[in-house]
Formats: structure tokens, C-alpha cells, sequence
């Protein structure tokens, strides 16, 4: 009797050099597709990040005359300029005061609508679109509005006359015009951080509140203890938001108070364009970016890392 073959006659033989060939094309090509589909981001990134990036440095060390077409190596002396600045340290101050004030009045009144439009009541779509639409008003349009509100013969202070109350010049001393900017600001980009919370608060499991009711709980304590803890990665996305975009404010100050009265609301921002713009020291200006940039990455930094401390995450 002939021995019995190894495969039978309707079966093709293996071949592990094939199959291994196949799947290292395959591979290949999901490689090349992954690379397609970053490159536009890749590139993006590259041309209006890191080039732009790289020349703030490489204009911080040169002086460019824009009307007379003079483009000069200083080396150090911008660096220098900003050490000796007497306006340096008051713009500085601002800007904390400024970016301290937005976020700490951004965060608690976006997560406070948030808590109370987080009911299943009617009429609470009104409410959250109401909220929500200053967000997609024109900047410039939202703040003239206010502009003309905060005048000393404006609407606010016609409101306040007629209970009595003899309103200041609010665009016009200092203490008022830094508030008025942030007031402005806080009303313009709260419903963004409200949409955020309230995102987190409806993924909260209801399962774990009623727990918490259970157990005795009152709302403080749910709140404080369960209710933030949960929602703690949107307030870290929110707060690194916040924190950023306060530190990039222009157009409100400029249409608002140009950085008056005297220099009381000339935050970082503001002052790099004047310089740059107004008084035609790109070099210098360039400087002053480069202070702003590593601002806004120590800040950053900071946050992140204080994610291990106090942002819960589930698993």
C-alpha cells in the first residue's frame, strides 16, 4: 500500500514564506496609509507652528526697520532693551491680574450655569442657548456693544442713575477699565466652558448618585466629593483653555481702552503689537513673544503636571 501523502489532493501546501510576505506588505501599507493621513496635520504643523516659531527667535536677534527697509544683526541687545524696560514689570503685573481674574471668574460662573442647567426641565434649552450665544457673536461686534454700555453717559451707569447709584467712568480709571475688560471677556467665552461641564456632568452615572443619596450624603458633599472629582479631566481641559486664551486677549483691550487709561490694562499681548506695529521694533516685539511663549509653556507644564494630583481618572 502507497504510504498516505501529508496533504490531501484538495489542499494547497502552506507557505509560511508567502503568508509572511503578505502580511510585511500589508504592514507596509498601512504604514503609507497612517502617513497619508497625518501629512496634512504634519505639515501644518511645520509651516504655521514651527517655522513661524523658529523665526520669532531668529528676529529677536535682529533690529527691522520696516519704513526704511533695514534689516540688522543686534545679537543681544533686544534681550537687553527688555531687562531695562521700566514698563516691563506694570505690563507683567496686568497681564497676572488680568489672566488671574478670567479664569477664576470664567471657571466658577461656567461650572455654576452648568450645575444649573443640568436638570431636566422645560425651558432649559432656552436657557443653554442663551448662554451659549454670545460664543459665536463677532468679537469686535460684542465688544463695541459693550464699549458704548460702559461710556460714562452709556447704559449701565443710565441704569445705575435711575436707582440712585452715580456710576464711575468705568473705561476710564484704572481699577474699573481692568474689570471691565475682564467682565467683558468673562460674559463673551463663558458658554463655551459651560457646554464643557455640562458634557462632563451628563456622563456622571446616575447609579453613583443615587449611592451618594443613599448613604446620606448631602449636596455639598456630593458635589465636592463625587460630582468633581469625576468631572476633574474637563476642568483641567477648561482651565488649560482658559488660562492660554487669557494670556492671547488683544482685540478687547485695543477696542475697549487701547491699553489705557496710561498703561493700566496693557497686558503682554497688546504691548508686543504696539511695539511691533505701532512703534516699528519687530525685533523687539519678537522678544516680547518669545516671553509670552515661554509664559504660556511653563503655565501649561504646570497644569499638566498637577493633572497626578488631582484629576481622577476612572481607571
Amino acid at each position: 500500500m502507497a504510504p498516505l501523502s501529508s496533504t490531501s489532493p484538495g489542499r494547497s501546501r502552506l507557505r509560511p514564506g508567502g503568508a509572511v510576505r503578505r502580511r510585511s506588505a500589508t504592514h507596509r501599507s498601512d504604514v503609507r496609509a497612517g502617513y497619508l493621513f497625518i501629512a496634512p496635520q504634519a505639515i501644518g504643523i511645520l509651516l504655521f507652528v514651527l517655522v513661524p516659531l523658529g523665526l520669532v527667535f531668529y528676529y529677536s536677534f535682529h533690529e527691522w526697520n520696516v519704513l526704511a527697509g533695514d534689516f540688522t544683526f543686534v545679537g543681544l541687545e533686544n534681550f537687553d532693551k527688555l531687562a531695562d524696560d521700566p514698563q516691563l514689570g506694570t505690563v507683567l503685573r496686568n497681564t497676572a491680574l488680568f489672566s488671574i481674574g478670567l479664569v477664576v471668574f470664567n471657571l466658577t460662573l461656567a461650572l455654576a450655569l452648568a450645575l444649573a442647567l443640568n436638570r431636566r426641565i422645560r425651558g432649559m434649552t432656552f436657557f443653554r442657548t442663551l448662554f451659549f450665544s454670545p460664543v459665536v457673536i463677532s468679537l469686535v461686534a460684542w465688544t463695541i456693544v459693550w464699549g458704548f454700555l460702559l461710556q460714562d453717559n452709556g447704559g449701565i451707569n443710565a441704569a445705575l442713575a435711575s436707582v440712585g447709584i452715580e456710576g464711575p467712568n468705568w473705561l476710564r480709571e484704572g481699577w474699573g477699565a481692568m474689570a471691565s475688560v475682564i467682565v467683558v471677556q468673562v460674559f463673551k467665552n463663558v458658554g463655551l466652558n459651560m457646554v464643557l461641564f455640562l458634557a462632563a456632568l451628563q456622563g456622571v452615572p446616575t447609579e453613583v448618585l443615587e449611592a451618594s443619596r443613599m448613604d446620606g450624603a448631602n449636596a455639598r458633599t456630593t458635589l465636592f466629593r463625587i460630582v468633581l472629582p469625576l468631572i476633574s479631566p474637563t476642568i483641567l481641559l477648561t482651565s488649560i483653555i482658559t488660562v492660554v486664551g487669557s494670556l492671547q486677549v488683544y482685540a478687547q483691550i485695543a477696542v475697549l481702552t487701547q491699553g489705557g487709561p496710561g498703561i493700566s490694562t496693557t497686558v503682554l499681548v497688546y504691548y508686543l503689537v504696539q511695539q511691533s506695529f505701532s512703534f516699528h521694533q519687530f525685533g523687539y516685539g519678537a522678544t516680547l513673544a518669545i516671553v509670552l511663549f515661554l509664559i504660556v509653556l511653563v503655565l501649561t507644564i504646570i497644569q499638566w503636571q498637577m493633572r497626578r494630583r488631582w484629576v481622577f481618572y476612572e481607571n
